[in-house]
């Protein structure tokens, strides 16, 4: 899948003339099995001489849950203070979405998540660990200054979509979750009086769900927690037609932050090497990097080249029913680049 969207940046880079240079590396799965490493020493401080980060597929299905996570994905997000996780809702013309009676005019939200606190901290242990007494703790940690800069990042983005709802709600579990959510809700209030010309609302989480599914209109831009944000974008991946079609992003705004892009779906091992896999969200990974990057232009012009795909060539998003192979997909959305 990568390399159809490392194919779309060569041809928009000449469309839009552009110079880039890339690197890889061969972090992932297989190095961890060839060498017991995920991560070599001095990997992080080599990527921050990065611009951007393109993460491919990395699983395998050799390597136990939980390594690849917590080794590759949230070392670099919690190394790199990727602070904010960018996902966009979006369905594509010609996608099936499984809400019936809707279509790419009712879904197209983001869900901005925070991304290196809560749960995912790894606070906690064992105590009488495989025994009948045993006891298990997982602390979610959260801070002001980690509420605020996610809280802040969601308004800025908000107000530069500049959607006519110009919506930002809050998604949290403030009736329950009386402390760190009541930390969320004050810090939200807080932020929301520097901006009065967006519209602050909020929904409990489980309130969100049910909206996401019964009225996914409702929604302009949300804000949440890491352990929400988790799993209220893999319901929003379904409902933009699966995750062959997500793509999320990984940011660190400041000021010389490196941030990584990556299709949603994760590896599919089965498929390797039968040119089945749909490539559009790594594509539509591509696209949120060049926008990110400071190439706005060439970031339309693929996110535009997608949809005319999706809309007007491809019979399915699944692998092996797009009615073309991964390269034919990545060749088509190459060609729609000029239209």
């Amino acid at each position: 899948m990568a390399a159809e969207g490392v194919k779309v940046l060569k041809a928009v880079a000449e469309l839009e003339k552009f110079r880039y240079e890339l690197t890889d590396f061969d972090y992932g799965g297989a190095r961890y099995l060839r060498t017991g490493e995920v991560l070599p020493e001095g990997a992080v401080d080599q990527l921050r001489g990065f611009d951007a980060i393109y993460l491919g597929a990395v699983g395998h299905p050799d390597v136990p849950p939980g390594v690849l996570e917590k080794q590759l994905l949230l070392d670099l997000r919690f190394q790199l203070d990727q602070y904010i996780n960018l996902r966009p809702v979006k369905l594509f013309p010609g996608v099936e979405t499984p809400l019936a009676g809707k279509g790419p005019d009712d879904i197209d939200f983001v869900v901005v998540r925070e991304n290196t606190e809560d749960l995912y901290c790894g606070v906690g242990g064992f105590l009488k660990k495989g025994t009948p007494d045993e006891v298990a703790t997982q602390a979610a940690v959260y801070t002001r200054k980690g509420c605020e800069r996610a809280i802040r990042w969601a308004f800025e983005f908000t107000r530069k979509r500049n959607n006519p709802k110009k919506m930002l709600t809050l998604v949290a579990k403030t009736n329950v979750l009386t402390y760190g959510h009541d930390l969320w809700w004050r810090t939200f209030q807080d932020v929301a009086a520097e901006y009065p010309d967006v519209k602050a609302d909020y929904n409990h989480v489980d309130a969100c769900c049910m909206w996401m599914v019964k009225n996914p209109e409702y929604y302009d831009v949300i804000v949440t927690t890491n352990m929400f944000g988790d799993i209220i974008t893999d319901l929003g991946g379904i409902l933009q037609g699966g995750m062959g079609v997500a793509a999320g992003a990984n940011i660190n705004p400041d000021p010389g932050g490196v941030s990584m892009f990556e299709p949603m779906g994760g590896s599919a091992p089965k498929y390797t090497g039968q040119n089945v896999i749909n490539p559009i969200a790594a594509i539509n990974a591509m696209s949120m990097l060049l926008d990110q990057v400071g190439q706005p232009a060439a970031a339309a012009r693929v996110m535009n080249a997608i949809q005319h795909v999706t809309g007007s060539k491809m019979q399915g998003q699944a692998a092996g029913r797009m009615g073309y192979g991964t390269r034919e997909v990545g060749d088509l959305v190459v060609e729609s680049l000029t239209g």
